[in-house]
């Protein structure tokens, strides 16, 4: 296989920023999120996930849906 189709897309996300600010830890933001740790490390760390993740995380760090471009930036 193609090396390039093995790797996973990156999104640029202020996630990591907003919960460090909050004083939160990861654990922290996946218990309120009902997600597992390592899903918010791959976030934090750019790989993509779903939109029902995404709404899960913004909820979590207590912010409204509105807020979507804060957290994840805008689409083009």
């Amino acid at each position: 296989m193609n090396a390039e189709k093995l790797k996973a897309k990156v999104e640029t996300n202020n996630v990591r920023q907003i919960r460090e600010g909050l004083l939160m830890s990861k654990a922290e933001l996946a218990r309120r999120a009902g997600l597992s740790v390592l899903t918010i490390d791959r976030v934090e760390k750019g790989m993509t996930c779903r939109m029902d993740t995404k709404r899960k995380i913004i909820l979590s760090l207590g912010l409204q849906l509105a807020d979507r471009d804060k957290v994840f930036g805008k689409k083009d």
